[in-house]
């Protein structure tokens, strides 16, 4: 059973149900039955009933109609909606994604808005802000509607001290304590979060990877990063740092990568390398409908996704290299935990089928044959929500496993 989403409570046997119970019917589509969660986790319907009368009097939890083709319709369990708002936010190195969401993780509305996160925390953070109260003010809410806030920042987050460490793509955001900072803007309960893990999170819940217990999310924007679900938990590693694909050797004399090291496979095939590369083909005289961009400088990877969309060979070939140098590094994933599917997510892999053949051609060719066997590789079912998604489900987290905690506390 997966506690990723909560700890296990010390007090009794009841409350760890009550917790796992919250998370069976967050989860399931359409909701999920008495009976059903008693043969799930092996309770007496008696048990099961004491603990769904305990939610419902927190407002937790309904029962409502559920859907049936014919015939009686059965009576299942599903989150409360009507108890507040949460926000999810997904920050890019260019981009910022919230999405305004109810308790049954329904979005209500979604802003996407250009930000730099080289500007440094404050800046885009209060930037961010901003967005928020335009969120709110666009659906007649305001922040005393919401009840928690996840971020979600593209760099290594030390999880229990809500900041991000060393982070190669934020220049100025090394320790800076984002969690505190954003709690100190909003007043609700907020936490911080990878984007790539939370990508994963996402895409368990509510997108390509659902029921799978061991997956990989890869996120390809500017830079490059994995998030881990290993049978049933994220994985973060002893730092935080773990799922740092970006960073794995591909040639050891290749590109200087923001790391400081070369030939890293974001130096090789992240947004700013395939912008570099389809720089350098025009440069050579190369015939591609980039060249219609002026300067030349400009040119950047969405850019190069269009054009390969619209036929331009050239742009094609950039792509379909920069998915074989992902198709090597997930190969070396594929064999050191053998996940069951690998989805791929970000701004670059909307490219589809031009970018996914390539990996999947090249995973197969060089992972191990035991370990590629049941494997699947997916672009992201959710598409550019992925990590928003999975930051809209951690806040929720925060949200329903509180309320039961101080419900466990109080008997």
């Amino acid at each position: 059973m997966s506690t990723f989403f909560w700890s296990i409570p010390k007090e009794n046997v009841k409350n760890l149900n009550k917790h796992a119970i919250i998370d069976l019917i967050r989860f399931t589509p359409n909701g999920i039955s008495r009976v059903e969660l008693a043969r799930q986790l092996n309770l007496t319907r008696a048990a099961v009933t004491s603990i769904i009368n305990d939610l419902q009097e927190l407002g937790i939890v309904d029962e409502v109609e559920g859907s049936h083709p014919a015939g009686r319709k059965p009576i299942v369990l599903e989150i409360n909606p009507d108890q507040g708002f949460v926000v999810g936010i997904d920050l890019g190195s260019t981009h910022v994604t919230l999405l305004l969401a109810n308790l049954a993780a329904h979005v209500v509305k979604e802003i996407n808005k250009p930000v730099n996160v080289e500007d440094g925390p404050r800046a885009v953070l209060d930037k961010v802000n901003q967005y928020l109260d335009e969120l709110l003010n666009g659906t007649g809410l305001s922040q005393k509607d919401l009840k928690a806030i996840c971020l979600g920042v593209p760099g290594p987050v030390v999880l229990n001290e809500g900041m991000v460490s060393e982070p190669p793509i934020m220049p100025g955001w090394d320790k800076f304590p984002i969690e505190s900072y954003v709690k100190s803007l909003w007043d609700v309960p907020a936490i911080v979060g990878n984007d790539a893990e939370l990508g994963a999170v996402g895409e368990w819940a509510y997108g390509a990877g659902r029921g799978e217990m061991n997956l990989a999310y890869i996120k390809v924007g500017k830079g490059i990063g994995a998030g881990m679900l290993l049978n049933g938990q994220i994985y973060h590693g002893a730092t935080g740092s773990a799922g740092e694909i970006g960073h794995i050797t591909i040639d050891e004399n290749g590109p200087l990568c923001s790391c400081g090291n070369r030939g890293c496979l974001e130096a090789m095939a992240g947004g700013n390398a395939v912008a570099k590369r389809a720089i350098e083909m025009v440069r050579k005289g190369q015939r591609t409908e980039l060249v219609s961009i002026h300067p030349v400088e400009k040119i950047k990877s969405s850019d190069v996704i269009a054009a390969a969309c619209s036929g331009d060979l050239v742009s094609q070939q950039i792509l379909a290299d920069a998915g074989a140098h992902l198709g090597t590094a997930i190969a070396g994933l594929v064999n050191l935990f053998n996940p069951s599917m690998v989805i791929i997510g970000g701004g670059v892999s909307q490219i589809g089928d031009l970018l996914l053949e390539p990996i999947r051609r090249v995973v197969q060719k060089r992972s191990l044959k035991m370990a590629s066997r049941r494997l699947r590789i997916s672009t992201a079912l959710l598409g550019r929500r992925s990590s928003a998604m999975g930051a809209v489900v951690q806040a929720l987290s925060l949200v329903l496993h509180a309320k039961a905690e101080i419900a466990d506390e109080r008997r």
